[in-house]
C-alpha cells in the first residue's frame, strides 16, 4: 500500500502524542464551558453536557466570531499547556515519522489541535525536523475542521503532492472520513479496543494497531 503514497499525513492526537494525558480533557471543558456559558449564557447548558473542549469549541461557533474567537483562544492556550505534560510520544510514532522521510516521501501532521500546540511538542521533543508541514485547526473555522477534507487539501499542497498520492495515518472514524472526501489513502490506528471495527467500517485502507508496524512497513519498501 505504502508504495502507491508520495506523502504521508499523521494526526497528531493519538498517533504522535496523547494530548490531554497530563491535563485531563474534562477539566479543560469545563474550563471552556464556563467561558462560553459567561459569554453566551444561552448555550449554557448545552456547554456543562459534555466532557469534550472540541465539542465546546464547535458549539462556540452559534455564540457569533466574538464568542469564538474567545473559546478558540482559550482552547489553544490549554493545548500548549496540555502538550507540555503531555509525557512522551506514542510508542512507534518517532520511528513510524523517521522511516517515512528516510523511505523519500514527504509528511505533515494534519490535525483539529492547534497548529501551535502541535509546534511545541514537536520542539520539545526533538522533533521539528521530523515533519515537513503542519496543518493544524483551521483559526475560527470549526467547520473545516476534520472530517472536512479541508486540512488534508492543505497539507497536500503544502507538500507539493496531489491529495491522492497521500495518506492519512488517523485513530479516530473522522480521520478516515476525511482521507476518504480528499481522494487520499488512510492507516487506521486501532489504539483501542473496538476501535479496529470502527475504522474498518469506516473504510481505513489498512488497519495498524502499533506505530511500530507502519515504520517496519517503510523499512521492508
Amino acid at each position: 500500500m505504502l508504495a502507491d503514497y508520495d506523502a504521508i499525513l499523521f494526526d497528531f492526537d493519538g498517533p504522535i502524542c496523547h494530548v490531554f494525558q497530563g491535563l485531563p480533557a474534562p477539566g479543560v471543558a469545563r474550563d471552556l464551558s464556563t467561558l462560553l456559558a459567561t459569554l453566551a449564557p444561552e448555550l449554557a447548558d448545552v456547554a456543562h453536557s459534555t466532557d469534550d473542549p472540541m465539542v465546546v469549541h464547535q458549539l462556540a461557533r452559534e455564540g457569533g466570531q466574538d464568542v469564538l474567537a474567545a473559546v478558540e483562544a482559550a482552547l489553544t492556550n490549554a493545548e500548549v499547556r496540555a502538550v507540555g505534560v503531555a509525557g512522551f510520544p506514542t510508542g512507534g510514532a518517532v520511528e513510524a515519522m523517521t522511516a517515512a522521510r528516510s523511505s523519500g516521501r514527504r509528511v505533515a501532521v494534519v490535525s483539529n489541535n492547534s497548529a501551535d500546540c502541535v509546534h511545541a511538542y514537536l520542539s520539545a521533543q526533538g522533533l521539528s525536523g521530523a515533519v515537513d508541514a503542519v496543518v493544524g485547526r483551521p483559526v475560527l473555522r470549526p467547520d473545516l475542521m476534520k472530517p472536512s477534507p479541508h486540512p488534508l487539501l492543505e497539507a497536500a499542497a503544502a507538500l507539493g503532492v496531489s491529495p491522492e498520492r497521500s495518506a492519512l495515518v488517523g485513530d479516530s472514524v473522522t480521520d478516515i472520513e476525511a482521507a476518504r472526501a480528499a481522494g487520499a489513502g488512510s492507516i487506521g490506528f486501532a489504539n483501542k479496543p473496538g476501535k479496529e471495527e470502527d475504522l474498518a467500517a469506516a473504510g481505513a485502507g489498512v488497519l495498524v494497531t502499533d506505530m511500530r508496524s507502519i515504520a517496519r512497513a517503510f523499512a521492508a519498501t
